[in-house]
């Protein structure tokens, strides 16, 4: 897909996992695409679920984060088991085995979704997580998350790019909370996504240039689970990122 799409830079961000990643970057290699290694993180900030972004651009430091990485691995799963549970709890037909022969290893909350679809108790991805899934929901049941500036210093000690994901998502004033992440060693802000309009990329590419942050961008592309998004272009071709944030990164990183 990244060929046929024209993408050259693939920057691959599974949620706690390096397993796509392992498993791409030759392949994307032989095909003349670079490959860039990533994760998404989900933290806590204040109560809520924030999603950092981490971008690394060398092997330095990966061993010891990767082995903290298995530690959240294991509360996930943890996690499933209840919500699996939970979600039998409100009369819906579902197991913690077929979420995860969906989620191939790394199953999480849009494999629930998907499975809610399937057996009709849902008409799609996006209400299953409105009515069921989703933080305020009723099904939703938490799991050990590390706090946002635990997440960042993990990244920034293993040598990496601790990016806010999709600050359009975050619920507050992001404007009023750059100080206090700033502070926490995060060092780069998603400004394009899907998500975000072209008012929400200017206000967030402004507060990168005031904060004195990196820039990332990246469609979030989910496959089967976000039909809508396309891997490079997001929704209906409404994602550009420029060329030269690539470059800006790997600066940094020297």
């Amino acid at each position: 897909m990244a060929v046929f799409g024209g993408v050259n830079v693939l920057g691959i961000t599974d949620h706690d996992t390096f397993r796509g990643f392992d498993g791409a970057a030759p392949l994307a290699r032989q095909a003349g695409i670079e490959p860039v290694c990533g994760i998404e993180l989900s933290t806590k900030l204040y109560g809520q679920s924030v999603h950092l972004l981490g971008y690394f651009f060398g092997d330095n430091g990966l061993a010891e984060f990767r082995t903290w990485i298995l530690e959240l691995q294991a509360s996930r799963r943890e996690r499933n088991v209840r919500l699996a549970a939970r979600l039998r709890e409100l009369g819906f037909d579902v197991t913690l085995e077929e979420a995860e022969a969906r989620g191939r290893g790394m199953t999480g909350r849009p494999h629930f979704a998907q499975l809610l679809v399937e057996k009709g108790y849902v008409s799609g991805i996006r209400q299953a997580f409105d009515e069921y899934l989703d933080e305020s929901a009723k099904g939703y049941v938490h799991r050990i998350e590390p706090q946002f500036a635990e997440g960042v210093a993990r990244i920034r000690q293993a040598g990496g790019i601790a990016s806010l994901a999709h600050p359009v998502r975050v619920k507050g004033d992001i404007p009023a909370l750059l100080p206090e992440l700033c502070d926490a060693g995060m060092n780069a802000i998603e400004a394009y996504h899907s998500d975000h309009e072209r008012s929400d990329t200017e206000c967030y590419l402004g507060l990168a240039k005031r904060y004195g942050l990196l820039v990332t961008g990246g469609s979030d592309f989910h496959g089967t689970v976000k039909p809508d998004v396309q891997l490079g272009t997001g929704y209906a071709g409404n994602l550009w990122i420029p060329a030269t944030l690539i470059e800006e990164l790997r600066q940094q990183v020297r």
